[in-house]
């Protein structure tokens, strides 16, 4: 049944600078990883502390590793899982994984007792693991793992240690804290840097995986039950990484400074596998802590980098940044959860920089919508939402009510997308493939709504929707009004059970450093803007807001925590009535 979406209205508001045909055709990443080795051999790949190897040298470094896994048995279809943070060992692994035509697995270092279900549901067959950081977490897990190669990558810092690095050191796991190799459990393995040495000479020849080829599998966050390992082909890789260079504002050898860890979907790919396939200046952030990571943006002057509203976030309240740590970018976007406007607005008008947004998720492999640069994303007039772009040329992204059927302009239901970058199954779990993949459409469980000229708008998930009082209210759209108050700085809205509501409006809010807000003036400030029963009845001040490693805030461990939060500290809750007054009760 045909509906208006089939007419992509976002075409139009692409306008001129849509992405000419050529560059929506199907690759893969190997073969845009060569047509920039054949472009731009000599120029620089990757900026490490000092370490500063040409794509001559990525290339050849990636083939000595794949040589290595094939003399170890790995190929066609075998998975090898990368358990470490943004390092050049994690890069050149990707590759070469790919060259002996093994398919990548993605591991969050965050992981410990996680990594028996991922290693046990992917079949891992061997692993990168950096030995200075993680391997006393991999032990337990790794030990029927038969390849098992040790990263480090304090050896590719030609500059010494950074401030990072010293910061962290002597804390467990952190970087330079290495396993002992005396101990009994102790997991041998060859080091990485040592292999590739060895083997740079190597008459090994690269596979050319076929573009539906398994690439990828990234696992979901778990948020309902065991996580899910979503299976992403080499098409749907170089497809979503090359929004990049369909952009007209970047240029090969400009900066991209990897600011989202590169073990989640929005880093792995429109990071570093666009840097890749734009011939980009690569600038692994080995993980993100706002002292070194000024120190990248004044020493690398980056032009591009994308990240969570949070790091954006720890940005502003940071007394050491001024605007020149931003003077040298051409775009910053944000993704993995909703930009909310006030953030914004609070950036640009300190820094001078806007941040654009982009939409995707695990299972789409990348971003499915984008603000495209030379494009202001428009907000909603009547709820205040920030949009978060246009579909991607090649996409389709339908909204659909409760029935699967599609809804008009404007109105609000499940988001649901198909188009190259989308993940064809989840391995080992036909029926969670069947539910969320119904004929290679993602019903992704966002909620959302789309304006006649294509602008996508995500109003929340699903799950999160609070119904208070038979009325829905959506937790999104009440942190968006918290985020335009000039002393917050971070705002979680979560339900929380209430006998006489059934559901209550709960805000958990972190403050600016140095600013003073009360419960009631939160409150009072909400209401003048909001419905009374959107409004939160109970605001509670946190010192930081739980978030995941990819810097995503938890809702649903501030929802599980949130009447514990509330008895604990009576004296920095306030609850206020639906048509009372604005004080406490």
């Amino acid at each position: 049944m045909s509906s208006w979406f089939d007419t992509r209205p976002w075409l139009q508001a692409w306008g001129d600078i849509a992405p000419i045909p050529h560059l929506l055709e199907t690759s893969t990443p190997l073969r845009d990883l060569a047509a920039t080795v054949a472009a731009r051999g000599d120029e620089v790949a990757v900026s490490y502390y000092g370490y500063e190897p040409t794509w001559s040298d990525f290339d050849r470094q990636s083939t000595a590793f794949a040589a290595y896994l094939s003399e170890q048995g790995i190929g066609r279809g075998d998975r090898v899982g990368i358990y470490d943070q943004n390092t050049p060992a994690f890069m050149v692994a990707v590759y070469g994984i790919w060259k002996a035509g093994g398919v990548v697995v993605p591991l969050n270092p965050m992981y410990r007792g996680e990594l028996e279900h991922v290693f046990a549901d992917a079949e891992i067959a061997a692993l990168v693991v950096s030995k200075a950081a993680y391997l006393d977490r991999v032990k337990p897990y790794a030990e029927s793992i038969p390849t098992i190669v040790l990263a480090d990558d304090r050896g590719y810092q030609v500059n010494g240690p950074s401030s990072i690095f010293s910061m962290f050191d002597g804390l467990p796991g952190a970087p330079g804290v290495n396993a002992d190799p005396g101990s009994p459990d102790f997991l041998g393995g060859p080091d990485f840097e040592a292999i590739v040495t060895e083997r740079l000479a190597t008459d090994f020849t690269p596979l050319d995986p076929a573009p539906e080829d398994e690439a990828i599998v990234v696992y979901t966050s778990g948020t309902s039950g065991r996580s899910k390992g979503a299976s992403g082909s080499h098409a749907s890789v170089s497809s979503n990484s090359r929004y990049n260079v369909r952009n007209p504002l970047f240029e090969p050898g400009d900066g991209y400074l990897t600011l989202a860890p590169i073990f989640h979907i929005t880093g792995f790919i429109c990071l570093f596998i666009a840097g890749v396939s734009g011939g980009a200046r690569l600038i692994p952030n080995y993980r993100f802590d706002p002292h070194s990571f000024l120190d990248l943006l004044v020493n690398e002057r980056p032009s591009y980098m994308a990240g969570p509203a949070t790091a954006f976030t720890a940005m502003l309240a940071h007394p050491a940044v001024t605007p020149d740590h931003f003077s040298s970018f051409k775009r910053l976007m944000s993704g993995g959860a909703p930009l909310p406007e006030g953030l914004v607005t609070k950036f640009e008008e300190r820094f001078g920089v806007p941040i654009g947004q982009g939409y995707g998720l695990t299972e789409t492999v990348g971003q499915a919508a984008a603000v495209p640069a030379g494009l202001e994303a428009p907000v909603d007039p009547d709820s205040g939402n920030l949009s978060c772009g246009l579909p991607q040329p090649d996409t389709m992204i339908r909204i659909l009510d409760d029935f699967g059927e599609p809804v008009g302009p404007g109105e609000i239901g499940e988001v649901a997308i198909s188009g190259p970058e989308v993940a064809s199954e989840y391995i080992n779990n036909p029926t969670a493939t069947a539910e969320s993949l119904p004929g290679g459409e993602l019903r992704t469980g966002d909620v959302g709504y789309m304006r006649e000229d294509g602008w996508l708008f995500i109003v929340d998930r699903k799950k999160d929707m609070i119904n208070a009082s038979g009325y829905k209210v959506w937790p999104r759209e009440v942190e968006d009004v918290l985020y335009t108050h000039p002393a917050v700085q971070e705002a979680a809205v979560v339900g929380v059970p209430d006998e006489y509501r059934g559901e209550d409006v709960a805000a958990f809010v972190t403050l600016q450093p140095g600013a003073e807000a009360s419960a009631e003036e939160i409150i009072a400030f909400c209401r003048e803007r909001l419905a009374s029963f959107k409004a939160p009845h109970q605001v509670t001040f946190i010192d930081e807001l739980p978030k995941t490693s990819s810097g995503k805030i938890l809702r649903r461990t501030i929802r599980a925590e949130a009447a514990e939060s509330a008895q604990a500290r009576p004296d920095e809750v306030a609850r206020a009535d639906v048509g009372a007054t604005d004080s406490a009760n």
